[in-house]
Order: C-alpha cells, then sequence, then structure tokens
C-alpha cells in the first residue's frame, strides 16, 4: 500500500512533507508494513526471563524496553491462558516507552492522569512493586471501569482508580505526586498505519482542538507536581503544536519546570542491554521554542519497529517537600491486630495468607458496607471523588461468610494460600474454568476455597466439595 492508497487527508500529507523535507518519501514506505505486535511481561510476577521459557509464543525482544518483546501478529496472546492470568500486558511497542522512560521507585506517589485502559499504570504499578500509591485517572467512566479491570488482572495492590476531570484532582492533590505520567488525548496521527480509523477523528477535530485540552491539562498536572518531582509527557501524534508546542507553553507558564534527559546513559543503556538506535530528538525549531526542547524524544515509524510517539521527560525545580502525615483518613479503619469488625470467617481466611503480616505492615484494611479492602499506608480518602477502587479488593463478607475477591486470587503467588489445584496450560479444564465451568477435580478429603491456577500462576477461586469445584470465577471476565 501507499500514502494515496491509504487515503491520508491531503492536510495531513502537506504538513508531513513540510515537516520531514527529504524524509517523507521513506516515512509513507511504512505504510507498506504491518504494524507490530508488542507484549510487556508483569514484572510483578515473573522476569522477562522467566517468560522467555514460559512462553508460548514466537517473540523477539524490543531493543528499547527491557521487559519488552515483539510477537508475530498471526498469534492471539489474548487467547492464552497466562493472558488471563495476569503474566502479560498487549501493547504496541512504541506505546510502552512513556512508562519505561518514568523513572519511577518503590514507595513514591505516581499519578497516572489519563491512563485508560491501562497500559501505563500497569507498568507503573509493576515498578512501584506493591510500595507506595498508584494514582489511575480517566475522565471516562466507562473507560475508567476498563482501566480498573487490567490493574486488577496485574494484580496491583496499592492502586486508587478515579474517573475525575483534572481541574477537581488537582483541587484534592496539590503538590502531592513524586512522579505523573500524562499520555495525554491527541490528534492520533502516529496510529494512522495501526488504525486508519483515526483519520477521521483527525478530520473532524483536528489539531488545534486537542492542543488546546492538552495545554490545560498539563498545567493541572504541574499543579499536582511535587517540588523536586518529575513528570513524563507524551502523546501518539506528530503534531509539532500538540508536542513541542504544549511543552513550550507549559515552560513558560510554569519557569520552575524544565526539560531533562530521559534516555538512560550510555552506560546504563549497556548494563541494561537497551538500544534507542532510531529515536529522534525534538525539534524546537518546528515551534520557535527554547533550546531544552532539544531533549524532548521522536518516535518515527520509519525509523524504529513500532509507531510515531513523543516524550518529554519534565522536572519541577526545588527540594521534594517532606512527605506530610497522611494516617489520618475517613471511613471506618480497622487494624487488623484488634479484629473488631472483621468477621470470624474473613478474619480466618486473610489470617491464613502466609504474607498477611507482611501485607499488614505496609497497610490497613478499609471495611465499607460488607466490602473489605487493603490500601496502602499512604491512601487519604478524597470526599467528592469518583472512586472505582481503593487499594486491593480483597472480598465480602455476607451473613458472617467471606468470599474471595477475584482481584485477591490475581494478585496472590501460589505460595501465599495452602489450598491449590493447579492445572497445566495444555489442560482443557484450565479454559472450561476461564468458561465459568464446574469442574471435577482429583482432590479428596478436602473442602472449601481452592486457588486455581495455571502452571502454578493465580487465576481465581472455586470451591471444592468431594470432587466437584464449584466455579466463582468472576463471570464478567470470562473465556468468550
Amino acid at each position: 500500500m501507499d500514502g494515496d492508497n491509504m487515503n491520508l487527508p491531503r492536510l495531513f500529507e502537506d504538513r508531513m512533507r513540510n515537516l520531514l523535507g527529504d524524509e517523507y518519501e521513506e516515512y509513507l514506505k511504512c505504510y507498506h508494513k504491518p504494524y507490530y505486535g508488542g507484549i510487556r511481561v508483569n514484572t510483578l510476577k515473573l522476569s522477562p526471563e522467566e517468560f522467555e521459557n514460559l512462553c508460548p509464543f514466537s517473540i523477539k525482544k524490543i531493543p528499547w524496553i527491557p521487559n519488552g518483546y515483539f510477537y508475530d501478529t498471526n498469534e492471539q496472546p489474548a487467547r492464552h491462558p497466562y493472558y488471563y492470568a495476569g503474566l502479560y500486558y498487549i501493547q504496541e511497542p512504541s506505546a510502552m516507552t512513556p512508562a519505561s522512560l518514568l523513572p519511577v521507585k518503590p514507595g513514591e506517589k505516581v499519578l497516572d492522569l489519563c491512563a485508560a485502559p491501562g497500559g501505563k499504570s500497569t507498568e507503573l504499578g509493576a515498578k512501584l512493586q506493591g510500595k507506595g500509591l498508584l494514582v489511575s485517572n480517566d475522565i471516562s467512566n466507562s473507560r475508567a471501569k476498563a482501566l480498573l479491570k487490567n490493574i486488577e488482572l496485574f494484580g496491583i495492590k496499592n492502586a486508587y482508580v478515579l474517573s475525575e476531570s483534572p481541574n477537581r484532582l488537582a483541587e484534592h492533590f496539590p503538590q502531592y505526586f513524586d512522579k505523573i505520567l500524562v499520555d495525554a488525548p491527541c490528534s492520533g496521527e502516529g496510529m494512522f498505519r495501526k488504525s486508519p480509523s483515526i483519520m477521521k477523528n483527525w478530520e473532524q477535530y483536528g489539531v488545534d482542538y486537542y492542543n488546546k485540552l492538552q495545554k490545560e491539562i498539563i498545567i493541572y498536572a504541574a499543579k499536582m507536581l511535587k517540588p523536586g518531582g518529575m513528570m513524563l509527557y507524551s502523546t501518539c501524534t506528530f503534531s509539532p503544536e500538540e508536542n513541542e508546542g504544549t511543552i513550550s507553553y507549559l515552560l513558560e507558564e510554569c519557569p520552575d519546570i524544565h526539560v531533562v534527559e530521559a534516555l538512560p546513559s550510555l552506560e546504563e543503556r549497556k548494563g541494561l542491554g537497551l538500544s534507542y538506535e532510531g529515536f529522534d530528538r525534538g525539534r524546537p525549531d518546528w515551534v520557535n521554542g527554547p533550546e531544552q526542547l532539544k531533549h524532548c524524544i521522536r518516535l518515527w515509524p520509519h525509523k524504529i519497529s513500532g509507531e510515531g510517539h513523543f516524550i518529554a521527560l519534565l522536572k519541577k525545580e526545588g527540594p521534594s517537600d517532606t512527605d506530610k502525615d497522611n494516617s489520618s483518613i475517613r471511613g471506618k479503619i480497622l487494624d487488623y491486630k484488634k479484629g473488631n469488625t472483621l468477621s470470624k470467617e474473613a478474619e480466618d481466611f486473610l489470617y491464613n495468607l502466609s504474607n498477611w503480616d507482611d501485607l499488614i505492615s505496609q497497610s490497613r484494611i478499609l471495611i465499607q458496607k460488607d466490602r473489605v479492602y487493603l490500601v496502602p499506608a499512604e491512601f487519604e480518602e478524597k470526599q467528592g471523588l469518583r472512586t472505582l477502587r481503593q487499594g486491593l479488593f480483597l472480598g465480602e463478607m455476607k451473613k458472617n461468610r467471606f468470599q474471595p475477591s477475584q482481584a485477591l486470587a490475581i494478585a496472590l503467588k501460589s505460595n501465599q494460600y495452602d489450598k491449590l489445584i493447579n492445572l497445566s496450560s495444555k489442560d482443557q479444564d484450565v479454559i472450561r474454568y476461564l468458561k465459568c465451568e464446574t469442574l471435577t477435580v482429583e482432590k479428596s478429603n478436602e473442602k472449601g476455597w481452592q486457588l486455581v491456577c495455571v502452571d502454578g500462576y493465580p487465576l481465581g477461586w472455586g470451591k471444592l466439595n468431594n470432587n466437584t469445584l464449584k466455579n466463582m470465577y468472576l463471570p464478567g471476565w470470562r473465556w468468550m
């Protein structure tokens, strides 16, 4: 195919020809090639090396993502039990880059402001390793529900999932976050090859509509960033107005923020086995902006094995302020050791988790009606915000019975619960289980809750009586 029979908008062709000059013809050739499929390993559950030994697909390392792999797009990684165990996220290779380059450390408070459907949030959550706080937000409630599913599927325990506007968040979280990721809504020019339907949206809204949104969003994000904190802004468009133009606007409005180098040093790259060959730099001359815009990154589909992206890593000047005491929280908090509001069955079930003491040392129990949550120590409930989830949903107390949640099952490791049914990924019972069917299992003299696993990785719960396993897999997640 070529640019003409892709029906690229004429205005877009003219803009790209003007931007790329001699490179324009080379850029058009990318439309002859298929897009690249990518898998990003969930490092909360296993290492890239462990995944390589386990992976049933043909994969190849993505040079610039430490836990990223290309896969053959003729294969269907979303139709494998490992996907349902949350071992990986299916994500376009260039789209993996922003979360990979935001230097998140365990224990920090991190915001993903435009988070749905969760590709970047899941990586940020994996980087936190269960410590600190991840606030994942999307203004669209329907998209935020998809975000929540992916957060839970990845086994992230310390997430606060919201569906709010950036201005409302800025009112509640002034200078609060150590790290912020803003993957801004954009005109999507970098995804025309992968998703040609985006071109209709481009023709309807154009660049200016999104640029106005981006400028509003990034200023609110800057207000939520701590002194000394870092923010990463990204888009999947080529438009200078939406990229260098937005960053130039931020620098003018917020003189305490500047652009910093996002890529690891040559020595660090060598140690990590990473290569950024084909990465391009920001173009201050395209927007008559400051020289520091050269620290921005541009990804072009004719230079790398991926689609188009723009990335800017920013830092707010000043020493990090001392963390505020967030020990107070509105709502009923239970000190587990007092055990005064958990039902006996809930208490017994949770106490028998082998890592319970370790979990509770960094977290607290929140009980709302009959639902039980494990919330991070940093959690501070904000009244009036549209909240989809606060911490890890542990389960429900029903007439003194306790029903553990799907989210808890996925968040566990198989050695953290002593009653297991471990199925092979090649066993048809795995698919039957994921379809919410009742199973017959060879396990006698045992009753009650069983953690169902695939090759040692949890999938969900079942309730065993004699040799019959009542399927407790979450119906909304079932294999279709």
